[in-house]
């Protein structure tokens, strides 16, 4: 039984951050992705999404914070995070072409 996502389903947002954005420049590019994904589906994803190759997948999963929201205590929701190397010279863009 080979029961593939729709890609959209992987890939849910890209994560933009100081860290992040500096990584761009080595070909690294982060995401979020589905709680239930493993790496090769996620690198399947952006290759079909991107129209790019993948080279290597690290994936992790970022721990609740607590927050308050006035005085009622909580947490910031528990997702997965997985950082993409792309082949050299392949370049994704996130916010498109501003020139």
């Amino acid at each position: 039984m080979n029961l593939q996502k729709d890609p959209r389903e992987v890939i849910i947002r890209p994560v933009i951050s100081e860290r992040s954005y500096d990584m761009m420049e080595q070909g690294k590019y982060t995401f979020e992705v589905a709680k239930d994904s493993n790496k090769i589906e996620i690198a399947d994803a952006i290759e079909k999404i991107f129209e790019v190759k993948v080279l290597k997948v690290n994936v992790s999963t970022v721990k609740p914070k607590p927050k308050r929201v006035r005085y009622v205590p909580g947490h910031t929701k528990t997702w997965k995070k997985a950082i993409v190397k792309l082949r050299e010279g392949d370049s994704i863009e996130l916010f498109g072409s501003n020139q």
